[in-house]
């Protein structure tokens, strides 16, 4: 049987999530999403879905671009996938190559990809020439049967909104996300510094729930922020949660997400996901206290081309 790579067309939308879903079952993932990603993405990233075909199936897939938001020149992505009944053909192999051929003429002098912490996807990344660097974990919430801590008083000068009340001026949003994304622990850190494509891609991106998001203030300032992504079924995903730095310490995260756990349940959501780097202590202690457990991890690797 022969296995092609090629690019990924909008008609493969339900046929990328499911093999998505089938290989990495802990992140929120809908066709819309996709093709959303693809078709909103900034010229500089030079983004590309591939997808691994055998036999008019869908067996494979891969995400590939350059991180433009970085401030280090050169670092690039390709981020594979094999559905799990269908890996040891060689689509991974083929996916990983197309997408390193891709940033080598893209310029790009170094590919990040994020490996499943197990024996047999930590061996390929090592035949390839991947070398490991820092792990993130999968956590899992379960929203139906788990108690949620309860809601607590709000201190004085501290108010509760959605992002939906930031409709006609989203931008404070944009400036907060900027300000704690450039914080967070990473070996490819992001800088954003373009509002009209942080509207394309976040604020616009299908799934992004502006109701369940929450939006801390402390005297009508934005301090903290927990951004929620849904699936309109029964996944939520805590895309961020962040306080701004001159408000950290106080506890504002916790309050932020503890809201739009409560109002996600309430809307019918059972299943709470979230990512954390494993350095990331503090935002771990805080998953913890809310009950998640993790599910699953990944390892960053990364390789020189070029």
């Amino acid at each position: 049987m022969t296995i092609l790579v090629r690019d990924f067309l909008p008609a493969d939308g339900e046929a990328w999530v499911r093999v998505r879903r089938a290989a990495l079952p802990y992140m929120v993932t809908t066709p819309e999403q996709v093709l959303s990603d693809l078709a909103d993405a900034h010229p500089d990233r030079r983004y590309r879905l591939l997808v691994a075909e055998e036999d008019g199936e869908v067996i494979g897939t891969a995400q590939v671009g350059v991180s433009h938001e970085s401030p280090v020149p050169g670092q690039g992505f390709c981020n594979p996938y094999v559905h799990p009944d269908r890996r040891g053909r060689g689509a991974g192999s083929l996916l990983t190559r197309a997408g390193e051929e891709h940033l080598a003429a893209a310029g790009a002098t170094a590919v990040y990809t994020w490996v499943l912490d197990e024996p047999a996807n930590r061996a390929f990344a090592g035949k390839r020439g991947y070398a490991p660097r820092r792990q993130a974990h999968f956590l899992r919430l379960d929203l139906a049967n788990r108690p949620l801590p309860p809601l607590p008083g709000l201190p004085a000068g501290v108010a509760l909104l959605t992002a939906a009340d930031f409709e006609d001026d989203p931008r404070p949003l944009f400036e907060a996300d900027a300000e704690t994304t450039a914080d967070e622990p990473s070996d490819s850190p992001v800088e954003f510094s373009d509002y009209e494509n942080w509207l394309a891609t976040t604020w616009r991106r299908p799934g992004f729930d502006r109701a369940l998001t929450t939006v801390v203030t402390v005297d009508g300032q934005v301090a903290a922020f927990s951004a929620a992504e849904t699936d309109g079924l029964t996944r939520y995903w805590s895309a961020m949660t962040g306080t701004l730095r001159a408000f950290r310490g106080r506890g504002l995260a916790k309050i932020a997400k503890n809201n739009s756990l409560h109002r996600a349940r309430a809307a019918g959501y059972t299943d709470a996901f979230t990512g954390n780097d494993a350095g990331n202590a503090p935002m771990l202690a805080v998953n913890r206290w809310f009950g998640y457990e993790i599910c699953a991890t990944e390892v960053r690797h990364v390789r020189s081309i070029g």
